[in-house]
């Protein structure tokens, strides 16, 4: 198989000033066209859990309070995967195509987390109109607008 590599295009930065992508002066030419999406699908890397142990957990004992005791990994959102790939979609408050920067309300990434790409958000490839879920997760929100009012902390055993 092929060794695959991945460069980060930018990276997250958080502070009293706000949440912003940062993008790398390298890839702010990428950034032309992208004004006028309201949301970006950010993917970026877990990169406090790229190590041995956290690629090799296959299963684990679940992190949500209503689901099964046990999950494997692919039904959940844990940084403990194969490849420490994540993925959130963003609201683009503002985007600066001129100094790579992208002003957004929040993202479930820490400072200093890498960015590996950028998407436009795009409902007709990225909305499902009804999605199906299991039912210990049926109750969360079914929009990001409405889980920023949702009480995510009852919903972790952490």
């Amino acid at each position: 198989m092929e060794k695959l590599s991945v460069n980060p295009i930018g990276t997250i930065k958080s502070g009293h000033d706000g949440t912003f992508i940062l993008v790398d002066e390298k890839y702010v030419p990428a950034l032309n066209g992208l004004k006028g999406f309201s949301h970006v699908v950010v993917v970026w890397w877990f990169h406090e859990f790229d190590n041995d142990e956290a690629r090799n957990v296959m299963e684990m004992q679940s992190p949500y309070k209503s689901s099964p005791p046990s999950l494997g990994t692919f039904a959940t959102r844990s940084p403990f995967r194969p490849n420490p790939v994540a993925l959130s979609v963003v609201q683009a408050i503002h985007i600066d195509e001129d100094q790579g920067i992208i002003r957004i309300p929040f993202i479930d990434a820490n400072e200093g987390t890498p960015v590996i790409d950028l998407k436009p958000y795009t409902p007709s490839l990225d909305r499902v109109e009804s999605p199906d879920v299991p039912g210990w997760c049926g109750h969360w929100p079914e929009s990001l607008e409405k889980s920023a009012h949702f009480d995510w902390a009852g919903e972790f055993n952490f």
